[in-house]
């Protein structure tokens, strides 16, 4: 029998048509702006963000993202959801909730198998694909501990994986453009992942004054995605995050 974590309810958030491409842009920008995905466009898609606009021309900018698109659209194709950019499935993608759990075995494996299938060799293809009848969910962090690094898109180091996977902390202080957080960083031990005991870090949460979550007060949960702060999180979406998050690090170790 396949252990999944329990997902919260979707249903209780007030939402807007624009909510999912404006969460989009808080994870997209800084890996975007390290060049590590999308197109080269981190100082407009940072504009959108500030501004929190929305218009034609910021759905080509968030297509360019082939990494993410293919998850969110397998999330919305599965739940029924007409928009890959619905701010359920983004929040499905990057945090975690119960559209994940909509997605079949099936499904899953057959995405997998349709993105990964020609480009991998036969026994890294197979391990890849046999996440999904082994519990994978089209979350962020599968992508981060079982795909990236057999598929060649970045170096496949502990920092990156780290700093990869979206990671929740809490406000420790603000010192001007950078916060100081609590975090559990992400640590090999005795050959497998696992978090560690939270430690102290500072972390970068405005460019030229700005950012995309500067009410965050000390004692507020956010979350990091490459030493970025990308927004606030309530406690159910901080559980999620968490759920999820170790859920896949239990699935990467049953095959590193």
């Amino acid at each position: 029998m396949i252990e999944t974590p329990a997902a919260p309810s979707v249903l209780t958030p007030v939402r807007r048509p624009t909510d999912g491409m404006l969460r989009f842009i808080r994870y997209g920008f800084m890996p975007n702006r390290l060049r590590y995905c999308g197109g080269d466009d981190n100082r407009t898609l940072f504009e959108y963000g500030v501004a929190h606009v929305v218009d034609g021309g910021l759905t080509p900018l968030l297509k360019r993202f082939t990494g993410a698109l293919p998850y969110l659209q397998l999330i919305a194709r599965a739940n029924g959801i007409a928009d890959p950019f619905d701010d359920r499935v983004v929040e499905a993608y990057w945090i975690g909730n119960e559209l994940l759990e909509g997605v079949e075995v099936r499904q899953m494996y057959d995405s997998l198998l349709a993105r990964f299938g020609k480009q991998l060799q036969s026994r890294t293809r197979d391990l890849v694909l046999g996440k999904a009848p082994a519990g994978a969910r089209p979350h962020h962090s599968f992508h981060v501990f079982d795909v990236h690094s057999r598929v060649g898109e970045l170096e496949h180091s502990l920092d990156t994986l780290d700093n990869c996977r979206v990671s929740w902390a809490r406000v420790v202080r603000l010192e001007g453009a950078a916060a100081v957080v609590e975090r559990q960083p992400l640590r090999l031990v005795d050959g497998k992942l696992m978090l560690a005991p939270v430690q102290i870090e500072r972390v970068t949460r405005q460019v030229g004054g700005q950012g995309f979550a500067d009410d965050a007060q000390p004692g507020d949960w956010v979350t990091l995605h490459w030493g970025w702060v990308c927004e606030r999180l309530d406690d159910r979406q901080r559980r999620a995050l968490e759920r999820y998050t170790l859920h896949h690090v239990r699935l990467a170790n049953q095959t590193l």
